[in-house]
């Protein structure tokens, strides 16, 4: 499985982004897709996550009103929509598959994904 992600970039507070992952190897469409991000000096955290089929979506309380996860099955490829970007939102942002189609719960969990992409960096300056 290969996930590649892009759209990261540079951008000033208040200004949006979309992050794109495109997967192939695996049967795209059958399994939960996951965006986390780490910081400098930080953890890698969850961020957003969708299920197979788009019904659940999940995502950090930081990020809430503000980021949307979506998936298109038919072009292999999960999107995060990032708007009203904050300094703190600076990290490098990485795709990930989940194990399973994903439920609610196990959708926030890093320990459930298998695959993971490159990263793509995200710098918000104030």
């Amino acid at each position: 499985v290969q996930l590649q992600a892009s759209g990261g970039g540079l951008v000033q507070a208040g200004a949006a982004l979309r992050l794109s992952c495109a997967a192939s190897g695996r049967t795209f469409g059958s399994y939960g897709m996951g965006w986390f991000r780490q910081a400098p000096g930080k953890e890698r955290e969850f961020v957003a996550a969708i299920s197979w089929n788009g019904r659940i979506t999940n995502y950090a309380d930081s990020v809430k009103g503000r980021f949307t996860i979506s998936r298109d099955n038919a072009k292999n490829t999960v999107y995060l929509q990032m708007n009203s970007l904050k300094p703190e939102d600076t990290a490098v942002y990485y795709c990930a598959q989940h194990r399973t189609g994903g439920h609610y719960y196990t959708l926030t969990l890093r320990s459930e994904y298998v695959y993971w992409g490159q990263g793509t960096q995200v710098t918000v300056s104030s």
